[in-house]
């Protein structure tokens, strides 16, 4: 019983290897030339039609605050960490570039003062990027990734910690009323440049806000960060 049982199990698998070949022949990742599955031209329009490729990244973003504020006028940068997914999306089937968006968990803040006048304030934000990057493949394995664009987001969390009223609260609430404290919405600017080789990536990007974040309209306050970030593409 347990023979023709192997028996079967075999016979099965032999039928549905020329369904498998045939699959496989029409992946968008099929190279004819080498009769392989060829990942390094997952960049290029194909048969199917516009290419889009998505990506998980991970890093430390080192962020600072200025402002009119001397509360919130944070000289010194805070180390924080970036955690996000994307999607690019082919816009040219005769150039590549392309139109890359996600979602970011990210961490900002900064310091100001020192002793007794120190004040520490974190920043985390779910944030939107939306650039478009231009993919230069150096050979089948590398790739320069330059991208230029802008973001947009929402604090989630953070606190501000002021050393010398010993007290820390929400970065975004309001638990010690006209004390200063930030907007939850951020937007600006973000450009960089990434390096590909084979699915793994890295790139070192720079977000510089333009939107005013401080609590106080008389006051002008942005955030500016800098990111270097690690990932794969696929």
């Amino acid at each position: 019983m347990k023979k023709n049982l192997l028996i079967l199990a075999v016979l099965t698998f032999l039928s549905t290897l020329p369904s498998f070949s045939q699959h496989f022949r029409d992946s968008k990742y099929y190279n004819p030339a080498t009769d392989r599955l060829d990942y390094s031209q997952r960049y290029h329009s194909s048969s199917y039609g516009p290419w889009t490729y998505f990506g998980l990244r991970i890093g430390p973003s080192f962020s600072s605050v200025s402002s009119d504020d001397p509360v919130l006028d944070g000289g010194s940068s805070r180390t924080g960490l970036n955690l996000g997914a994307f999607v690019g999306f082919e816009l040219s089937s005769s150039t590549p570039i392309y139109l890359e968006t996600g979602l970011t968990y990210t961490e900002k803040g900064g310091k100001s003062g020192s002793g007794g006048d120190k004040v520490t304030y974190s920043l985390n934000y779910l944030e939107v990027p939306v650039v478009v990057k231009y993919i230069y493949d150096i050979d089948s394995d590398f790739s320069i990734q330059p991208f230029a664009g802008g973001y947009i987001a929402c604090g989630v969390g953070g606190r501000i910690k002021d050393y010398g009223l010993r007290k820390s609260y929400s970065s975004f609430g309001k638990d010690i009323p006209d004390y200063p404290r930030f907007q939850r919405f951020d937007g600006g600017l973000k450009f960089g440049c990434g390096l590909g080789y084979d699915v793994f990536y890295a790139d070192l990007a720079v977000e510089i806000g333009l939107s005013n974040i401080s609590n106080d309209i008389f006051d002008s306050t942005q955030n500016l960060a800098f990111s270097i970030n690690f990932g794969v593409d696929f």
